[in-house]
């Protein structure tokens, strides 16, 4: 009897402990050097501008939406942690402590009981294994998740950054033409007064002075929503955004060229297309485990129990039950719902390759529309350069006929309103380039040299 009790308590030890570690699974860990070949920072640093730069970095070590991202890798690892449990045998031990009474015995006697248990379910057919692969899966889609927020809030903070380079720069434009049209509209009254022009021209003038005060004040809101966007991508307190460094508009130097074309290939290496393909593995698996619930399933029960009247003896041999059996069980009736379960998990499996597919056309679309957009942006803004530079000749003619006296004060004047106003076209036009830039990276998920 001792050493029957002796095998059930080592068997009990060795499937109940000896399985923790070796299917312990390793915490996920996102190190800084990730987090950056995310986002990609050699190309970032290509645009030669360390102002940006540190907006980046703070923004992949403070941003909470990149944090959250990271929390949800490991919920997923936990949720695999979980699900693997069930390739692990359970292990428990009790006390049961009872007072019974025996027939035709008036007195009452005291008992304890300790029940040291385990149970493994042999997973012969894969079944569980299946299971914990799917997890797998899952814990690269949210791996896959993660890039895509950080390749989402750089591109935010890279858009932000060059909206408020570009805002700098046409609130300081429409700060000269609103000099230019008070002192158009200065020189109109004169004239009306003296009945040179009519009262309409005058009003009208007015009316173009108003509104150019009225567009510095949208552009001025518009900056300070723009900062305070980048204060919260960047981890920061929008009260802290007014004191933000920028590169000044005039500084901006286009380095980087236009790809004639980009590689199908790099479409692979974005996250939505890697994450709907680890979703046709994933469901793949739930298919095939749950076709396996059909098949009968196994189990190896360990059972020593210790009883005594005494609290002190409990732990002896003498006093000691052991039981080593097994079962295999094969459910004849579910009311439907292992069917239902694999019909359920194949319905799935078939989203996911519809998914993976229009997950596959929307990223060729987006790659050639920002190349497509790039390219074309560019041509416009170098026709508005080349207009800009037109209307600064004309200028300087107009400026010429002026001191010769051939025209008048007014007329230099709004010669010079229509060469600011060309000049904030050419700025949107620039600054758009860049913009544009960051939307080919983000179609190519960081892809990009």
């Amino acid at each position: 009897m001792k050493k029957f009790i002796s095998i059930i308590l080592i068997f009990i030890l060795i499937i109940g402990f000896t399985p923790i570690s070796a299917f312990a699974a390793k915490k996920p860990i996102t190190d800084e050097n990730t987090m950056y070949s995310y986002i990609n920072i050699e190309w970032w640093k290509d645009l030669n501008d360390p102002i940006l730069t540190e907006y980046l970095i703070k923004a992949v070590q403070y941003n909470k939406d990149l944090k959250i991202a990271t929390l949800k890798v490991e919920e997923t690892t936990e949720a695999k942690n979980i699900t693997r449990a069930n390739e692990m045998p359970m292990l428990g031990v009790g006390a049961v402590p009872a007072l019974y009474k025996m027939p035709a015995v008036t007195k009452s006697e005291g008992l304890i009981s300790v029940p040291l248990y385990a149970n493994y379910e042999l997973d012969l057919f894969g079944k569980n294994r299946d299971k914990t692969k799917a997890m797998d899966k899952l814990i690269e889609i949210s791996r896959q998740k993660e890039k895509a927020a950080y390749i989402s809030v750089a591109g935010a903070v890279g858009t932000t950054y060059y909206n408020i380079v570009k805002l700098d720069k046409l609130i300081e434009v429409q700060e000269q033409i609103i000099e230019e049209r008070k002192q158009i509209y200065d020189l109109m009254q004169l004239s009306n007064k003296e009945g040179l022009i009519s009262t309409a021209d005058t009003v009208t003038a007015q009316k173009a002075y108003i509104k150019s005060n009225s567009d510095l004040i949208e552009l001025r809101k518009l900056r300070e929503r723009m900062l305070n966007m980048l204060a919260v991508l960047t981890g920061d307190s929008p009260e802290n955004s007014k004191n933000y460094e920028r590169i000044s508009y005039d500084e901006l130097t286009i380095n980087k060229g236009i790809p004639d074309s980009i590689a199908t290939e790099i479409i692979t290496s974005r996250p939505d297309y890697v994450s709907a393909e680890k979703m046709i593995e994933k469901t793949g698996l739930d298919v095939r485990a749950a076709k396996k619930e059909f098949l009968p399933t196994f189990n190896i029960l360990g059972l020593i129990a210790f009883n005594s009247t005494k609290l002190l003896k409990t732990m002896n041999w003498t006093n000691s039950f052991a039981l080593l059996g097994g079962n295999a069980m094969l459910p004849l009736f579910t009311g439907g719902a292992k069917t239902a379960n694999f019909k359920l998990n194949k319905n799935k499996y078939k989203q996911a390759l519809e998914d993976y597919q229009n997950t596959n056309l929307k990223a060729i679309q987006e790659v050639n529309d920002a190349l497509c957009g790039l390219k074309l942006d560019n041509e416009k803004y170098e026709k508005s350069l080349e207009i800009f530079n037109s209307e600064k000749k004309e200028f300087y003619y107009t400026n010429l006929k002026y001191k010769e006296g051939i025209i008048s004060n007014l007329d230099l004047l709004q010669k010079k309103e229509a060469l600011l106003s060309t000049e904030k076209l050419v700025v949107a036009d620039k600054v758009d380039y860049f913009i544009n830039q960051i939307g080919l990276y983000k179609a190519t998920a960081g892809g990009l040299n």
